[in-house]
Formats: C-alpha cells, structure tokens, sequence
C-alpha cells in the first residue's frame, strides 16, 4: 500500500486514526497495540509472505536486547558485548542474505570467469530501514541508554508504519516517550492540522513534480543503457530530470511520513533539509538521509576510529563508511561507485577545509557570490554521482557521462528529434527551471511550518512564508490536495522503496 492511493487516503488511513484515538482514550497500551497491529497490516500489504519475517526479526531483537540490558544492569559487561556482537551479525547476516547474495554470487563468478547464478531472491521492502532501527536499538541497549520490557511497544517503535518502508531510521530514546506520552492518545487540532498541511505539500511533491519530471529522466537512461548515442543537452537534460525527481520523491516521503506521524501526536526526527543548497559535500550529507547518515556516523564511521586516529585515518574511515553507505542503497556496482565518488569527496571536502584553515582563512564567513559559486559546484559533483546511482549498469552510467562531457553525439545532435526525451527541449527546460526555483528560492515545508515543529529537531526560518492554521492556507492546502488527488491515477512507487 502507498501513502498516494485512494486506499491508503479514503480507507486505511481514517480506519488506523479514529481506532488509535477510540482505544487510546481507554488504555493506552491497546491503543499502541492496534497500531502495532494496523503497522502490521500494512506491511502485509505488500507481501504477506514477509510478516513473518518481520515478526520473526523483531521478536529475535526484542530477546536479544532484553538480555543485553539485564547484562548491562548486573554489569555482566563482556556478555554484554557478545551478545551485541551476535545480535549485529544476525541483523546484517539477515540482510546480507536477501539484499546482496545474489550480487555476490554473480561478482565472485565473474571474478573467476564463471557463470555462477542461484534463483533470485526477492527482497524484502523495508528490510534495510527496519534492520539499521533494530542494530540502533541493541548498540543504544549495550550503551545503557535504552531498555525496553514491554514487546508491544518494542514492536510499535519497529514497524510505525509511517517509517517502516523508506525511513527515517528511528532511536528507540526519541520515539518511545511519545508513545508513552499519555497526551499521544487524544487527538489535538495543534499536531492534526499542521500534520494535515504537509502531508498534503509532500503528496503534492510526489505526484505532480517528482512524477511529473520523471517521463524527462527515463527514456534518456534506458536509451543509455542500450548504447544509444546521446547528445550533451539530451544527457544533462535527463541527468538533471533525475536528480531533480529523486530529490521531490523522497522530500515528499520525508514530509508524508512526517505529516502521518503528526496526526498521532508523534514527531519523526528530520530526515531531509534542503540539500541542494548545501555549500559543501559534508553539509550535504547533514542535510539528505540525515537519519541514515547519523547511523553511519555513530554506528560505523565513529566505531572505525573516527577523527581519532590522525588525518589520513580519517580519509580511510570517511571513504570506507561512504562505500558501505553506497553499498546499502543497493547491490550492484554503480551503487559502489556511487559511494565511493562520496567518499572522495568527502574527502577532498575535508582536505581543502585543512589546507584554508592552515592559510589562516575563516571558514565561518563567505560572500554571497561565494556561496552561490558553492552551492553551484557541490550541486554538479551531486549529478554526476547521481548518474552511477540510477543508470542501469556501470556501462551505462560510463555512456552518460560522457555524453554529458560532450563526448557522445555532440552538443545537441539533432536539434529536431530529441527522441530519448518524452517532449520538446523547451518543455524540459521550463520543468527544470521550476525545480530549480522551488530548491533554491523558496523555503521547504519545514521551514514553512517552523512555528509548529513538524519533526522533532526544530528548524530555524527567516522565510515571510509560514503556514497558520487560517482559511487563506485552508483554501491553498485544499487546491493543493484536490490537484494532488486527480493526478493519483497512475500511482507510482517512491524511489527510496528499492532500498
């Protein structure tokens, strides 16, 4: 089930909100259980199969994080840490299994000149999120910071449905007092309505910008992964319409799972931030997948050594975190090299920080012009990574690249074809400068919506637009909804679904 179908909106949704609030006003921990349960139910939706699986990881999770906190507590501290250890290798055998043993196979066969195979396991949606939310939990139990006796309410924090399938990836110390909370449990106009709003501004996003822009991305990929030749504007033209539906597809989802969350009275932490305005690669990735970049930092990058252990250790541990992170977000080499352009990045970033601090420059001040010049760069570097991670093949993202750098069938080939793009060269360029006018110019949701916290981390803004619960931004939510609702007829999926 999607967040943008009929389904979800005119049936799920109402049904899941009005029990939630009815058997909460009586007993709070029935209330939480029948969201577990309508979690559940959701989850189920899509493969019914896999419920088990889920049950089975979360009851497993639940022992395991149960015994670690009793060690923790009698200062059983060396058991402790075996148990963490079993636990973590558990999880990841778990997904290493269904998410990368096809890859593996395949690569070692390569590797030896062999055609090595096995039948295609089919993965799992939400695995990645819901197995990164648990391995949190047993570190966060070994570290003392949490402890969880109830099952139901361990369960809860694990499937919430409005995270389970594309994040945010959760900490049981920010979600379980909510849930505690007794306030949770009786519906408040003050977290409906916002919740109502930008709800309505990401299922907007979604339908009408990201799926509107795809039709530009699609046909110049797949003609790329055919070989076919590209000219430079058709390969920037698709690059660019890709980069830009990625971004509004998983905005909306950041600001639908947001939304959702809010009409139970729950904050989800911020997991998107305007990124493409970062001025630097280091501020980007505080700004896109905040959650899963704060999981790679404490569970990964800091456990590597960090910046502990001098300059070039941070380099290694900064490029390995980066090629493990591109790694998550998919089995297949591009995804390798995806991560990996990062991590270079990151680590040129990080050396040309060094090299002007050292030039006695402050870091803390720029001009205008300067920033722009920044943005403008860290935005190009961003495409181009952008390429390996949604060609089809490493062959494929090599073709659009070069025909990018001017190398394929010159700077517009034939001006009047344009048969890899879905229509007119001036159409693609007014989408894409609308985009580039909704990134950069305007504020994002939660900045319009700054007076009311939407996410738990508050966000500053300087913006004139801020939403208020009036009949002007009523009438704008409701045209932004009803255009929002005659454009679901082709309901697509969310890019961040694959993972």
């Amino acid at each position: 089930m999607l967040f943008n179908s009929y389904t979800f909106l005119f049936i799920y949704l109402p049904i899941v909100l009005f029990g939630f609030f009815l058997i909460g006003r009586y007993n709070r921990t029935a209330g939480a259980a029948w969201l577990l349960v309508a979690s559940v139910v959701f989850y189920g939706l899509w493969s019914v199969k896999y419920v088990p699986l889920l049950l089975g990881s979360i009851i497993f999770n639940y022992a395991v994080g149960r015994q670690i906190s009793l060690c923790v507590t009698s200062e059983q501290h060396e058991k402790a840490r075996w148990l963490l250890r079993f636990g973590v290798i558990s999880n990841l055998s778990l997904l290493g299994y269904y998410k990368y043993a096809n890859f593996f196979i395949a690569s070692t066969g390569a590797l030896l000149g062999e055609a090595w195979s096995i039948d295609q396991i089919i993965l799992p949606i939400g695995i990645s999120f819901f197995t990164f939310t648990q391995i949190a939990f047993l570190v966060d139990a070994r570290r003392g910071e949490v402890h969880e006796p109830n099952l139901i309410h361990y369960g809860l924090f694990v499937t919430y449905f409005p995270h389970l399938i594309a994040g945010p990836v959760l900490h049981h110390k920010e979600m379980m007092p909510q849930f505690a909370d007794k306030r949770t449990y009786s519906p408040r106009w003050a977290t409906l309505a916002p919740g109502i709003a930008i709800f309505t501004i990401g299922l907007f996003k979604k339908v009408v910008i990201a799926d509107g822009i795809a039709p530009y991305a699609s046909p110049v990929f797949a003609a790329a992964s055919t070989g076919s030749a590209l000219s430079m504007i058709e390969a920037w033209g698709g690059a660019l319409a890709f980069s830009f539906q990625l971004y509004f597809d998983f905005s909306a989802y950041c600001d639908m799972a947001i939304g959702l969350s809010l009409l139970f009275g729950v904050r989800l932490p911020l997991n998107f931030n305007s990124p493409y305005k970062a001025t630097n690669i280091i501020d980007f990735w505080r700004r896109w997948h905040i959650t899963l970049s704060r999981f790679l930092r404490d569970y990964l990058y800091v456990p590597l050594g960090g910046n502990r252990k001098g300059r070039w250790r941070r380099h290694q541990n900064l490029f390995l975190t980066m090629l493990l992170g591109g790694l998550w977000h998919g089995a297949g080499w591009t995804f390798v090299a995806w991560g990996a352009l990062h991590g270079l990045y990151l680590m040129i970033n990080h050396a040309w920080r060094n090299l002007r601090q050292r030039l006695g420059h402050d870091l803390q001040t720029s001009s205008a012009a300067g920033r722009w010049v920044s943005t403008g760069v860290t935005f190009m570097a961003v495409v181009v990574a952008w390429v390996f991670f949604r060609a089809e093949n490493f062959t494929a993202a090599i073709h659009m690249l070069h025909a990018m750098a001017g190398m394929g069938a010159g700077l517009v080939g034939d001006f009047n074809s344009y048969s890899h793009l879905s229509s007119a060269p001036a159409k693609l360029a007014l989408s894409l400068l609308l985009c580039a006018a909704l990134v950069w110019l305007f504020p994002n949701s939660q900045e319009i919506l700054a007076e009311y916290q939407p996410a738990l981390e508050p966000v500053n803004s300087s913006s004139r637009v801020r939403w208020q619960p009036t009949l002007t931004w009523a009438a704008l939510i409701s045209l932004g909804l009803f255009h929002a609702l005659i454009n679901m007829g082709q309901v697509s999926e969310f890019l961040y679904f694959q993972f």
